[in-house]
């Protein structure tokens, strides 16, 4: 029987992607899920198809950034299953463009999603997992948390508040027996990019004075992009975090990742930025 068997563990985004490939990997290892994302008839039939006694997994659909439905999602969850054992803050999406181009409403609304939601679910999980004396948050993070770029600034400064916050709660809670961990995912072969693509059309349809270097950077991302893992590769690191009895406050994978992540570390600002900057398509 796995260490997770009987767990409540609480999934945000849990309807496709990486949230999905959580939900898969941890009701094979017998975690009691609670599965949320705003997308019902996903979420619905990802919980039938995992668990058709609903005996062990609970769909509960909303929206992260509204507060009553934060509270509803957590007062349920308790309700049911008198506790919760982790929180796996996954929900969130990408906001692409210039910064200078960037319309505030849109910078907000990806906070909003990204951060503001993470704080405050966890901000409502955190009393249950002290007044227990454990628990787990795991926020997922990005390389991007680490790694900033030019036309996805907005959406790797989330990853980096992410961070902070994540280090900072790690250090509040120790004391109450709660643990705090980040998985930083690279490339991920989910819908990430067409949902961030979609999420960034109406407010950036004219790139203006950076459209000459878009394309060169479409191609560069494309070629990145062939890196992509499966989802299941996060959702490994993501049990790996659960099961160990110390877990490390940052996991990254897969590979190319970590690479990523010594090489930021490594090299001198000035020589990373040229590889990372943007330049215009050669003709």
């Amino acid at each position: 029987m796995s260490a997770l068997s009987g767990k409540v563990i609480m999934i945000t985004g849990a309807s496709s992607g990486i949230g999905e490939a959580i939900a898969r990997r941890l009701a094979q290892a017998g975690a009691t899920l609670v599965l949320t994302a705003r997308r019902a008839d996903r979420l619905e039939a990802l919980a039938r198809e995992l668990d058709p006694s609903r005996e062990r997994i609970m769909q509960i659909p909303a929206d992260v950034t509204v507060a009553a439905e934060r509270e509803a999602l957590v007062a349920i969850t308790v309700k049911r299953f008198g506790h919760i054992d982790a929180l796996i803050n996954n929900a969130g999406y990408g906001q692409r463009g210039p910064l200078e181009l960037m319309p505030m409403e849109a910078l907000r609304r990806n906070y909003e999603v990204n951060v503001f939601a993470v704080v405050a679910l966890s901000q409502k999980v955190a009393p249950h997992m002290r007044a227990q004396g454990h628990g787990r948050i795991i926020n997922i993070g990005s390389v991007a948390g680490r790694i900033a770029r030019p036309l996805t600034a907005v959406y790797d400064s989330t990853k980096h508040a992410l961070e902070a916050i994540s280090d900072g709660l790690r250090g509040e809670l120790a004391p109450f027996g709660v643990q705090v961990v980040v998985i930083r995912p690279g490339f991920i072969a989910t819908e990430f990019v067409d949902a961030a693509n979609t999420a960034s059309a109406e407010t950036m349809a004219d790139y203006g004075p950076y459209a000459p270097y878009l394309d060169e950077f479409r191609g560069e991302h494309a070629k990145l992009r062939r890196w992509a893992a499966p989802p299941d590769d996060v959702a490994r690191v993501v049990e790996k975090a659960l099961l160990a009895r110390r877990p490390s406050a940052h996991y990254a994978t897969p590979l190319h990742a970590k690479f990523f992540l010594f090489a930021r570390w490594l090299l001198p600002t000035w020589i990373f930025d040229r590889f990372v900057r943007l330049k215009a398509k050669q003709r």
